[in-house]
């Protein structure tokens, strides 16, 4: 557990934070339950949360509606006396009674603050549709609430290059980019942070981290939720734009960076832009796109929509490091699992000396994987020798999770974490209007001529073309192995 000491340097300076879309299901299953959790982990003592929203209700029924979603979505039991020093933090006004109204209640909160001696920040988070976005900041604008503020926005972050174009400009119109952050939740996990511990402070792995001796890596994320309720918003995004410009994309350019100068914010985003600038222009050949069986004629679906439900795609880096390694990015609605690992695959030795009989490659190359889900795991599998007389190898994995750490109680959720960084001013999570941009602009050949969907039955892995995408290699899921759930080891 950290130290008094580690919280007081890690708690940022008093701040009220500004939750737009306060009675929304985001704010409901991951803001409100995680700032409970930042204040109970002493890093959020001095602030004070306006919430907002169009609904108009009073300060009791905003505590009553925040009180039932920390019960329902967060951790342990919200008892009278847990809860009410939270409570204290918490007030409630109307989007619908304009800008003045906002400003007011900001500056009653930032008054009650006022009395600790230090200079209050505003920290504005954005849990609205993106198409609302602009009509937010203009009426932070009219409140004057823009100096000393910094704004957390939701993805997508436009839907080609020239709405992300157009958006930024707007948004450079009222906020400086320093004080944007553009939120994704994916790279706010422990397990994704990991990958930049594991590649650069250890001598073991950097050195092989190239196409001398990668053979192809996996960003695999299916989905087992369908889009009910979610049609109206899928119609005009898709699997793509929703899942793989502002989620997948990210978490290839940790996999893919260079070595930062340092592990600072300027340093790491710079390396990051460096790879979306490497990467080649997207072609529709390299991409197969699926639409689950039973999506369209339901509610605002046309009977003969188009929109992805699935997508997987082959990605060319064009650098020194990643020549001539294929990146495989998968995700979708109603697959057979639900899962979020990167997979490394290894190139394989030659293996002539084995005699025949002995397994030696049958099981595929050596793999280390990232599961990216809540529980932080990481595994490496490789050929051992089977117990015995003879020479029969196996599939063996060595595997680590967060939970088998003495800090597993330190772990913040990504939600919870990133909220953290952006009081603190840290952008090293969050991503850029240029990197934005240079991503939309690699993905334009496929917007412009996107290949047809193929429908694919709920609960598998997705269309069989799949296959033929990633050929001569197989997806990595589903595992040939189950992780470990015990001290021993499984297979």
């Amino acid at each position: 557990m950290a130290t008094t000491d580690e919280r007081s340097q890690d708690r940022a300076q008093p701040h009220v934070i500004v939750l737009f879309g306060a009675t929304g299901d985001l704010a409901r299953r991951k803001l409100l339950p995680g700032l409970l959790r930042l204040f109970e982990a002493g890093l959020l003592r001095d602030a004070m949360i306006v919430g907002t929203s169009l609904e108009t209700m009073a300060d009791e029924d905003f505590l009553k509606l925040a009180r039932q979603a920390c019960e329902e979505f967060g951790k342990g039991t919200i008892t009278d006396a847990r809860w009410e020093p939270f409570a204290q933090m918490l007030t409630y006004v109307s989007t619908a009674e304009g800008p003045h109204e906002l400003a007011d209640a900001v500056k009653a909160a930032e008054k009650k603050l006022a009395t600790l001696g230090r200079d209050v920040r505003r920290l504005h988070y954005l849990s609205v549709p993106p198409k609302a976005a602009l009509d937010v900041i203009r009426q932070l604008e009219e409140a004057d609430l823009v100096e000393n503020a910094r704004i957390i926005m939701e993805k997508p972050f436009g839907t080609d290059l020239e709405s992300a174009k157009v958006l930024n400009a707007k948004i450079h119109e009222v906020f400086a980019e320093e004080q944007i952050f553009r939120i994704d939740h994916f790279l706010g996990k422990e397990a994704a942070q990991n990958i930049l511990a594991f590649r650069f402070a250890n001598g073991l792995f950097e050195p092989i981290w190239n196409r001398n001796f990668i053979d192809h890596v996996q960003i695999d994320v299916p989905e087992t939720l369908g889009l009910e309720g979610r049609t109206a918003f899928y119609e005009s995004t898709g699997a793509y734009r929703d899942m793989v410009v502002t989620h997948l994309m990210q978490i290839l350019a940790f996999m893919a960076m260079e070595p930062p100068t340092s592990l600072a914010p300027g340093p790491i985003s710079d390396e990051k832009n460096k790879v979306f600038r490497s990467i080649r222009p997207l072609d529709p050949k390299n991409v197969v796109r699926g639409q689950y069986m039973g999506y369209r004629g339901k509610e605002e679906v046309a009977d003969d929509s188009d929109t992805e439900t699935f997508v997987a795609l082959k990605v060319i880096i064009d650098n020194w490091r990643w020549a001539g390694v294929p990146f495989f990015l998968r995700t979708g609605k109603k697959m057979a699992e639900g899962a979020r690992i990167i997979s490394i695959a290894f190139k394989e030795p030659p293996l002539t000396m084995f005699p025949a009989g002995s397994n030696a490659g049958t099981q595929g190359p050596d793999h280390l994987t990232f599961d990216l889900a809540d529980q932080s795991k990481m595994s490496l599998s490789f050929y051992g020798k089977r117990p015995g007389p003879g020479m029969k190898l196996e599939k063996l994995s060595m595997q680590f999770a967060t939970s088998d750490t003495s800090s597993a109680g330190s772990v913040l959720e990504a939600y919870e974490r990133l909220i953290h960084d952006a009081m603190r001013g840290d952008h090293t999570l969050f991503t850029t209007a240029e990197g934005i941009e240079t991503l939309w602009e690699i993905s334009q050949p496929l917007l412009d001529a996107p290949p047809p969907v193929r429908l694919y039955a709920p609960g598998s892995w997705g269309p069989n073309a799949i296959h033929q995408l990633i050929a001569p290699h197989a997806w990595r899921l589903p595992f040939e192995r189950s992780w470990r759930e015990t001290n021993t080891t499984s297979r």
